[in-house]
This record gives C-alpha cells, sequence and structure tokens, in this order.
C-alpha cells in the first residue's frame, strides 16, 4: 500500500470526492437524513465552512473551507464516515473490514484537491452541481434533491473561498 502524504493547509479551501465502498449503492440518498445528521453533528464538534455539496446515491462531492489555523480536514471526513456507518444496519462485510473492526460502507481513502484560485473555486462548485446531470439522474442541476445549489444558486458569485484570495 502507498505512503500517501495529505498536504496540510491551515484554512485550505478543498475539494472532497468521498465514495461508498459498494458502488451502484444508493444508500447515501436513501439514508440521506443520517447523513446530514452526521454532517451536522461533525460540523458542530469541528467547523467549516460548505461552499458546495452535491450528494448522490454512491459519492459525494463537496467544497469546504476549513476555519483559520486549523488544517484537519481528514478528521472531518473520517468523522462524517464514522457516524453515518454507525446509523447503518450491520450488512455483509469482507474479512478485510471485519479484520480491521470497519462496517466496509466506505472507501478507505478519498480524493482532494486544494483549490488554487478564484477560478479553480468556480470550477469545482460547478462541477459538484452539474454532476447529478453528469451521471444521467437528472436533466436540469435544478432537479437534484440533494444539493447545495437549491441554498446557493443565486449566490454563486458572491461566495468566496478566504484562501483563494490571499
Amino acid at each position: 500500500m502507498s505512503n500517501y502524504i495529505r498536504p496540510r493547509r491551515p484554512g485550505a479551501c478543498l475539494f472532497l470526492t468521498i465514495t461508498l465502498a459498494q458502488r451502484g449503492s444508493t444508500a447515501l440518498v436513501d439514508r440521506i437524513e443520517s447523513l446530514r445528521r452526521s454532517v451536522r453533528a461533525t460540523m458542530a464538534s469541528r467547523p467549516f465552512r460548505i461552499d458546495a455539496w452535491v450528494v448522490l446515491p454512491d459519492h459525494m462531492h463537496c467544497v469546504w473551507t476549513l476555519p483559520e489555523g486549523d488544517d484537519a480536514y481528514a478528521a472531518r471526513v473520517q468523522s462524517i464516515k464514522a457516524r453515518f456507518s454507525r446509523e447503518m444496519p450491520e450488512g455483509v462485510r469482507r474479512a478485510s473490514h471485519v479484520a480491521r473492526r470497519e462496517k466496509g460502507i466506505w472507501q478507505r481513502r478519498f480524493w482532494e484537491h486544494h483549490i488554487r484560485d478564484a477560478t479553480d473555486f468556480e470550477n469545482h462548485i460547478a462541477y459538484c452541481w452539474h454532476n447529478p446531470v453528469k451521471h444521467g439522474f437528472v436533466d436540469r442541476v435544478e432537479d437534484w434533491p440533494h444539493s447545495s445549489w437549491h441554498r446557493d444558486h443565486s449566490s454563486v458569485a458572491h461566495s468566496m473561498c478566504t484562501k483563494v484570495l490571499e
């Protein structure tokens, strides 16, 4: 296994992709309220700003901005995954998950990209919002219910990632 070391930039703005272990599952949208509770509880203990988020059946994309002086995005991902997993019913698990005392719901790793500038920020926000269209779940961005587009669509031009402008 590789020894990947994640970049650590306090106050960073990041694009993340977090995926279920079983591709094709619909657990994230089937249990959206559980996911929301997991995110809220994590935000209460480890605050961060959600710049964009879209939840698809088996994966999610988000853009977060961490507080100044804080670089612990991996801990937040881990917390959300653990809280969501605890709410899931027991299912069939692979031996490798049992050995590690994992529920086996999530892929062990996740994808992160540190946002470089305002254009990169806007592109990743758009990627989040257009992903349900890309996957063929809906024809229009506004038709996908599990997206921050509904919260932010009129204020995208005004939303800024604090680290982008420094």
